[in-house]
């Protein structure tokens, strides 16, 4: 019993070293290795039909002729979250430009109104659980991981996949080039 203790103590003290040290280390974005399908750079984008928070279905088409900021996300996901100012900064600055920033939320309608109200977002949010996750793979989000962004632009090819929190840096520049 007491050998039992003892190895129950260590593998809570690993696993709180493991946690402490990965929550110091510089944030590093996914590898190139990342389980995101590049072969869709350059391609039309793939059609999709998901609800907004009001029930009302939306669809790419929706937004002829502006360049799309698809993002998926959820309630629950941490980095997600912190993007999210910087998505709205990026509708207010780029809108008039012809950027569409459209949130693709998984997870339940009341969690997304919810969420959505409490922070303020002024974009587009998609919400839906089987169905996001099937248009976030027809994306090329292989994994299923969060966040997962794609840029389309006004002809509706996608230029850009991004699979982790977006650096403002990087979208800025990419949407420089493409707007």
């Amino acid at each position: 019993m007491q050998k039992l203790a003892i190895i129950a103590v260590a593998v809570l003290a690993l696993a709180a070293g493991l946690f402490v040290s990965t929550q110091h280390q510089p944030r590093q974005q996914p590898q190139s290795a990342a389980p995101v399908s590049s072969d869709l750079l350059g391609s039309t984008r793939p059609d999709f039909r998901l609800s907004d928070t009001d029930g009302k279905f939306v669809g790419p088409q929706d937004f002829a002729g502006k360049t799309m900021l698809i993002n998926f996300w959820a309630t629950w996901c941490i980095p997600c979250r912190e993007e999210m100012p910087m998505l709205m900064e990026l509708q207010d600055e780029f809108g008039l430009a012809g950027l569409q920033v459209v949130g693709i939320a998984l997870d339940d309608v009341q969690s997304v109104r919810d969420f959505i109200q409490n922070l303020g977002i002024s974009y587009t949010v998609l919400v839906g659980e089987a169905d996001v996750m099937d248009t976030s793979r027809a994306y090329g989000n292989l994994s299923g991981m969060l966040p997962y962004s794609v840029l389309v632009d006004r002809q509706g090819v996608i230029r850009w996949q991004f699979l982790g929190e977006i650096q403002r840096e990087e979208i800025t520049r990419v949407l420089a080039d493409i707007l």
